[in-house]
């Protein structure tokens, strides 16, 4: 059966968010959980290059695989998994996070605004409560946000400092619907990740993802409810 189509006049929170079928399914919507990078920042590639200038250092050159790999995955993470696995590396994982933090420090001007999030943000914030949920560190959030003029416009906000677990646990998002005092079943979550896909399904929310780093197909395989090109598709789909 087709769904009957909403009416100009129906309050947003009473809309439904349609399933990749096309069928309607009764969501009434009262939150957003934001990832950061990725979502709201272009900073894929200033990270990147913070970790080979960390890795150079010491004249190592990591294969694009790796990279590749742990597109997605939080540094901590990265470090942790990578540097043991390095011939003749004394360098522990703590040292190359320090190094890499420093590295991001000196090249964060390369990162980018996302364009249309910052005008999407402060539409949402008109509608919902929304929480920005990211694995960065609370130096790196407060810049990114401050670049992005975002610094007072979130109701809740969890950064590294904030969760001990990193994607796709979903630690992260449980914490932040506490912080907005919501129900899974009422709240999308907007991602990039294949790791974050897969923690705001386990969250229990609906995930809509970008298609900033990864492809439609990887996102949907790993369960995201939709898939978004940009933000004026993500208005779309929500009024």
């Amino acid at each position: 059966m087709r769904a009957a189509p909403i009416k100009a006049s129906e309050p947003i929170a009473n809309r439904s968010i349609y399933n990749l079928t096309g069928i309607a399914q009764p969501m009434n919507l009262t939150a957003i959980i934001f990832d950061m990078d990725g979502v709201l920042i272009d900073s894929e590639p200033a990270h990147k290059l913070a970790k080979e200038r960390a890795f150079a250092r010491f004249g190592i050159t990591l294969p694009e695989a790796i990279y590749d790999q742990y597109k997605g995955s939080t540094d901590e993470t990265v470090m942790n998994e990578v540097v043991p696995t390095i011939p003749g590396f004394n360098v522990d994982a703590q040292e190359m996070l320090r190094l890499k933090h420093q590295e991001f420090e000196a090249l964060e001007h390369l990162a980018l605004p996302i364009d249309g999030a910052k005008e999407f943000v402060n539409w949402a914030k008109t509608k919902f409560r929304i929480a920005l949920a990211t694995s960065a560190t609370p130096r790196n959030r407060q810049a990114a946000l401050s670049l992005l003029g975002l610094t007072d416009s979130f109701h809740y906000i969890v950064d590294a400092s904030g969760f001990s677990r990193p994607k796709p646990d979903p630690e992260i998002f449980q914490i932040a619907l506490r912080g907005l005092k919501a129900d899974p079943a009422q709240c999308i979550v907007i991602e990039d990740s294949l790791n974050g896909v897969l923690a705001g399904k386990a969250a229990g929310c609906r995930v809509v993802a970008v298609s900033t780093s990864f492809t439609e197909e990887l996102l949907r395989s790993k369960g995201a409810d939709h898939v978004v090109h940009n933000f004026q598709e993500l208005r779309g789909l929500l009024e």
